[in-house]
């Protein structure tokens, strides 16, 4: 995706199901469970850089000992940071009590992170600024062990106002109105009400505090506590949590908006955002990381057993399609496949726009992440060009010369490294030309590779605002003097703010948006924007259900090509000589590449849950009143 986009957030929890020593004895370590952290979390730092946090719980300590480590960082290379800090807790307590190196009991007992339960979260920020305290995993404390909760999402809630008033109504007084604060305080109170059931219960029996509390950690009903908490969520999520006593969990939101991956054997139980983390952290096959059905949660009691419970009903799967087309690692055996499906069945309509002039076109890809969608549609050209070799040499009826038959043998397809990003520029000078000039420079371009007479074509992820497009990719190539350049978006238009956890929360970003409202203003039907605003004020007090996304009434008079055609000329400055060609991706083809992620909303605006409408249409408003301020 040449524009930056912020997008998701990882996580990972590991359960350790054996003693520590047993990791010592056949791993050489007991920081087996740390050293396996940092890597899920490194493999998963394409999910987010703003920030990062670990946290582990040691089982069955004494009382007086430390039993919960936590550390987060906002620093520039948060995960580094955290464990450069993990490692320097490790080594200081080594080297000041050298007489523990091998005693693994000792070392659970003195050096703090070492422990059978750990999380770890990557994050980029979509709510409330990347300070530390908006850093997971965020932790409720309590004297009581099974009261003490920690919890770190990948997700976006629609409605964290209304979740934010019901925590006060309940007499809480929340901290912040962020949804994580929220969510997590909910999940607190259904948690207290349980423990102070149970300790009735056993109170009942003639038990004392002390003699009930073990009995309250086993008999925690951590599905029932997620039914009650999720009954008011709206979005996607993957949500995990640790309780102090040891009890773990995540739960996966019922439309399956956002991902979820687990793993078990003998020895542990990982969760993560992504299958190959898994996969390449503990070394195990594709078959055996499986996928967290929808509404589902998988919960780890504290004696290890593991079950996975239907906590919501489901609703209509709509995995978020963005996932397989850029935010997830292409090393996934099967979003590598669905990547290059993307670029090949793009070719058909990249012909039509060359002229099916193959051998004066020069392929090419950009960013890097665009590469697999790249290598499906060099594949797509290869047949087509062989398509057209074989048709030359049987209209020839045999007749051929040989050197007629060599050149149609030779003829092939030309693909390049055209676009090369440089060290990413920081503009010292804030007066907007000279920061424009220097913009343009953010990607250098291969000299010599293409002719006069030559379609360059390029194919993205995604286009969605356009501004790299326009301010520098565009100016680069046109200094290649091509006949035309076609730029390719694997995804479809993004024409709706994204509510669940991508950073698209302004319709005015989104350049289809923008080619909208021009195309409105050249046929002289501008108006249609008051009276799609008049029908959004209407809605603010719906209910939900009612909720009717009106936007889509903005790109209803319009043929997705009149849209792209439109996007070319905005994305076409005025000292760019080259013709722009821009080409889409069709939903269509999407959920053929994607069959099993049909979250699509961003494209559509069919949005997956009942705030999604709401969201839109807020979003739509502010933008009518030149409010710059989020829809959710």
């Amino acid at each position: 995706m040449s524009d930056p986009l912020k997008h998701e957030c990882g996580i990972a929890l590991i359960r350790l199901l054996k003693p520590l020593e047993f990791y010592k004895e056949k791993y050489g370590t007991a920081f087996y469970g740390i050293n396996k952290m940092y890597l899920m979390m490194e493999k998963q730092h394409n999910r987010g850089q703003d920030g990062a946090g670990f946290a582990s719980i040691k089982l069955d300590v004494e009382p007086g000992q430390r039993y919960i480590s936590r550390v987060r960082s906002n620093a520039a290379q948060p995960i580094q940071d955290i464990f450069s800090q993990i490692n320097e807790r490790i080594n200081g307590e080594l080297t000041t009590s050298p007489e523990i190196k091998n005693d693994v009991a000792a070392q659970k007992a003195q050096i703090p992170y070492v422990g059978e339960l750990l999380m770890g979260h990557v994050r980029y920020g979509t709510f409330g600024k990347n300070s530390i305290e908006a850093v997971h995993p965020f932790l409720r404390q309590n004297n009581w062990m099974h009261r003490n909760l920690i919890m770190a999402g990948n997700f976006n809630m629609t409605n964290v106002f209304e979740l934010f008033d019901k925590l006060v109504e309940l007499g809480q007084h929340p901290k912040d109105m962020a949804d994580t604060v929220t969510v997590m305080e909910k999940v607190g109170h259904f948690q207290d009400r349980e423990v102070s059931k149970l300790y009735k219960k056993f109170k009942a029996q003639g038990l004392n505090k002390r003699e009930s509390s073990p009995k309250i950690a086993a008999e925690l009903n951590v599905a029932k506590i997620l039914k009650k908490s999720a009954k008011d969520w709206d979005g996607g999520y993957a949500m995990a949590g640790l309780m102090g006593h040891g009890d773990a969990f995540l739960l996966r939101d019922p439309a399956g908006i956002r991902p979820a991956y687990y793993y078990k054997d003998d020895e542990v139980v990982v969760v993560a955002s992504e299958r190959p983390v898994i996969q390449t952290a503990f070394n195990v096959p594709f078959d055996e990381v499986h996928e967290l059905d929808p509404g589902k949660a998988i919960i780890v009691k504290k004696d290890g057993s593991v079950t996975i419970p239907q906590i919501q009903k489901p609703l209509e799967r709509k995995a978020c399609s963005f996932e397989r087309i850029y935010f997830s690692r292409g090393s996934d055996a099967e979003i590598y496949q669905e990547r290059k499906m993307l670029g090949k069945l793009l070719f058909p309509k990249i012909m039509e726009f060359i002229d099916h002039d193959i051998d004066n076109s020069v392929f090419s890809f950009i960013p890097n992440t665009a590469e697999t969608s790249f290598y499906g549609m060099v594949e797509a050209a290869h047949e087509a060009l062989d398509v057209e070799k074989r048709e030359a040499i049987l209209a020839g009826n045999g007749k051929l010369t040989k050197k007629q038959v060599e050149d149609t043998l030779s003829r092939k397809l030309r693909t390049e490294k055209i676009a090369i990003k440089d060290a990413k520029l920081r503009t010292f000078i804030t007066e907007d030309s000279s920061r424009d000039d220097l913009v343009a420079h953010v990607y250098d371009v291969t000299y010599g590779v293409v002719k006069p007479e030559d379609n360059l074509v390029i194919i993205d992820d995604s286009i969605v605002r356009g501004t790299t497009l326009k301010k520098s990719i565009l100016k680069m190539m046109d200094r290649l003097n091509p006949k035309r350049i076609v730029v390719v978006s694997s995804a479809p238009q993004i024409r709706y703010p994204d509510c669940y956890g991508i950073d698209m929360a302004r319709l005015e970003g989104l350049v289809a948006f923008r080619a909208a409202l021009a195309l409105h203003k050249d046929r002289g039907t501008y108006d249609i924007v008051e009276q799609i605003y008049d029908k959004c004020k209407t809605q603010t007090e719906y209910k939900d259900k009612d909720v009717v996304n009106y936007v889509k009434e903005l790109y209803d008079p319009f043929t997705d090509q009149e849209i792209s055609d439109k996007i070319a000329q905005l994305l076409t400055d005025h000292d760019v000589n080259t013709e722009i060609k821009i080409i889409y991706q069709t939903v269509d083809n999407l959920h053929k590449a994607c069959p099993k992620n049909l979250g699509d909303w961003y494209f559509t605006g069919d949005y997956p849950t009942v705030g999604g409408n709401r969201v839109v249409n807020r979003a739509f408003i502010n933008f009518y009143e030149g409010n710059s301020g989020r829809a959710y």
